[in-house]
């Protein structure tokens, strides 16, 4: 007999992580099952090539207008508390110009107003602070925005007073100053017993049935550590794998069939938005030790806009010594050889900007005949414009800033967002505005492919608000969904 529970939740990263928590904090019985292995702080060193290799996923890539320029190397983490457990913590609010994205690609009736309680829910919980307590790679770059007539500030970050600025939040945080979704709404639920956590448990598929009234999502099976495979029933299923996982979990779970390949089954896995990002490097007389700092503890907001420019520029920031080495390149390409040791051998003397580009969600995530996954770029000629004025600009910056000799990353994004987007019409969009799927009851997407139109800001925020906002509705259960499956819970907890 398989066990049921009020809630399934899929992925425990920026959006399922606070689905689940916030939902068995309201009493509800809630399985919150996660791919990856659970890794607290006590597994945390600043160890490159093993956190790689524990908690990211391997190395993806979206060829580029059909192969016609270098891939974007897609960046995401593999554990409990998802990229939220090794990213930079930046939080930022959506803008009012993203607001009207939204609501131009997926009729997205959402305002400021509508989002500032989820927004002040989740800045208290994570303890959101503002970081002006810069390092000297911040101090050295700062003169080269001001020569250029642009200003850096402070940014917003869910860290608290126990950040040693030690620079290993890519490997996780070993004082757990970092705050995650990890280490405050699965571990505060989890540790109570309130939440059931089972990690290195990949989700197949959704079980979705028609019970008369239509399709309906009635639990998921999934594959355990030991290979075993087992299903679970719930009263509601919340996909929240991941703006690359989700759509695939859905299309895999036959989604366009049972639906008979409807408009909105046919949105799943496209508009996927990169926010195309790029490090540009300086080197510097002086040490900077950019790599022991808190990553990114200010930015330029000057270009946010589209009309201004369409890009955020962050500093300051270092890869560490692996992804730096296997990532400099210049006008003359990718660096080998002695000038490559030599880069190398200087590695404290450079400091750099991450340059964040705005896109327009020309992208998309399949899944191949034979059950691969496969991911595709295309960017028009704005986008491209964007992204080459935002590394021209970075450029100025750090040359402005007396940088010796200047180098750059190719095109690399960690903020990937929606490929399951919600809206108010479903021949554009695969939710509602509640996150609830077009085409199957029951069935909810908490994560960064709801997001319409890729944010002008680093999204991880927003994906918590939004997530908060869902858990607040699944609580509140207006179409009876919990209340029929109180019985089976009772009977199987």
């Amino acid at each position: 007999m398989s066990e049921r529970f009020d809630v399934v939740v899929v992925g425990s990263g920026a959006g399922g992580g606070i689905v689940a928590g916030e939902l068995a904090e309201r009493g509800r019985s809630v399985l919150l099952l996660e791919a990856g292995p659970h890794r607290t702080a006590a597994d945390f060193t600043r160890w490159e090539a093993k956190a790689n290799y524990d908690f990211w996923w391997p190395m993806r890539m979206a060829p580029v207008n059909d192969g016609a320029g270098p891939p974007v190397l897609l960046f995401g983490a593999r554990c409990v508390g998802g990229t939220t457990t090794v990213n930079t913590k930046v939080a930022l609010r959506a803008h009012e110009i993203d607001y009207a994205k939204w609501r131009e690609a997926t009729g997205l009736e959402l305002t400021p107003a509508d989002m500032a309680p989820h927004y002040e829910r989740v800045e208290r919980t994570l303890g959101v602070r503002e970081r002006s307590d810069w390092t000297k790679s911040i101090h050295t770059l700062e003169p080269g925005f001001k020569a250029l007539g642009a200003e850096i500030e402070p940014v917003m970050s869910y860290t608290d007073e126990n950040c040693m600025r030690c620079g290993s939040c890519l490997q996780g945080c070993p004082t757990n100053a970092g705050k995650n979704t990890m280490n405050t709404y699965i571990h505060r639920s989890w540790a109570r017993g309130r939440l059931e956590l089972r990690a290195e448990c990949p989700v197949e598929r959704v079980v979705m049935e028609d019970r008369g009234s239509g399709l309906e999502a009635t639990g998921v099976e999934y594959v355990d550590a030991n290979g075993e495979r087992h299903a679970v029933e719930a009263g509601a299923v919340v996909v929240a794998a991941g703006t690359l996982n989700t759509p695939q979990i859905l299309l895999r779970s036959g989604i366009r069939e049972l639906t008979n390949g409807s408009p909105s089954s046919a949105q799943i896995g496209r508009n996927l938005g990169f926010h195309p990002a790029r490090l540009i490097y300086g080197l510097f007389d002086e040490i900077q030790d950019a790599h022991i700092a808190y990553p990114i503890s200010s930015h330029c907001m000057k270009f946010q806009k589209d009309e201004d420019g369409g890009f955020i520029v962050e500093a300051s920031t270092v890869q560490d010594p692996i992804g730096f080495a296997a990532s400099l390149s210049d006008e003359n390409g990718p660096f080998w050889g002695e000038r490559l040791v030599e880069a190398l051998r200087r590695y404290r003397y450079w400091t750099g900007v991450l340059a964040m580009v705005n896109d327009d969600n020309n992208g998309r995530v399949e899944v191949t005949p034979d059950g691969g996954e496969a991911f595709a770029a295309d960017f028009e000629p704005q986008e491209q414009e964007r992204i080459d004025n935002a590394l021209d600009f970075s450029r100025k910056v750090v040359e402005a800033a007396g940088a010796k000799q200047v180098a750059w990353t190719g095109v690399v994004s960690t903020h990937v967002q929606g490929t399951c987007r919600m809206g108010a019409d479903p021949a554009r969009s695969v939710t509602n505005p509640n996150g609830e799927a077009h085409d199957v009851r029951r069935l909810f997407v908490g994560d960064g492919a709801l997001v319409p139109r890729t944010l002008s800001v680093n999204p991880s925020l927003t994906i918590m608000a939004l997530a908060s906002r869902l858990a607040e509705h699944i609580d509140a259960d207006p179409n009876g969904y919990l209340a029929s499956s109180a019985a089976g819970v009772a009977a199987s907890v």
